[in-house]
């Protein structure tokens, strides 16, 4: 994988955007200092390469979801085919492959405790390769940052 080398513009636009997605192009070409045209070819760059996306966020709580949790898993056997397996979930938002007590982490976002329980047991731990779950429940989601990358 390429590593993206990000100059002090783009970084600068990088930050602005993830203060503000929405913001105009205008806007961020006075705030970075160059024409609006090409800011806008700055972003569009960013965005095919993959540096960067412009997404909505949401807070669960506020759409009916009652419950978050991280669960870590213990694998046997292929890592990848069980993250994938994971990762088919609807409800799964977040796997990743790690090192250290689980070979996997998946987030979870559940309508309420019987929810999650029925994912645990139909869903996640019939998954060939699934050896130990571990549920840690959210009780208060207290830092959520994406501005990572620009500094």
């Amino acid at each position: 994988m390429a590593v993206a080398v990000l100059d002090e513009t783009k970084k600068r636009i990088i930050e602005q955007l993830q203060r503000d997605g929405r913001m105009s192009y205008a806007a961020l070409a006075k705030i970075v200092g160059l024409s609006e045209a090409a800011v806008r070819q700055r972003v569009q760059r960013l965005l095919e390469a993959g540096v960067m996306q412009i997404v909505a966020v949401t807070d669960p709580l506020t759409l009916g979801f009652a419950r978050q949790v991280m669960i870590g898993l213990k694998v046997v056997g292929d890592l990848r085919t069980v993250a994938e397996a994971l990762a088919a979930i609807p409800e799964v938002d977040y796997v990743v492959i790690c090192a250290g007590g689980y070979d996997l982490l998946a987030e979870l976002v559940c309508i309420d405790d019987d929810h999650l329980l029925r994912l645990l047991n139909d869903a996640i731990r019939p998954i060939p390769g699934v050896r130990t779950t571990e549920t840690f429940v959210y009780l208060k989601l207290t830092k959520q940052t994406y501005a990572w990358g620009t500094r």
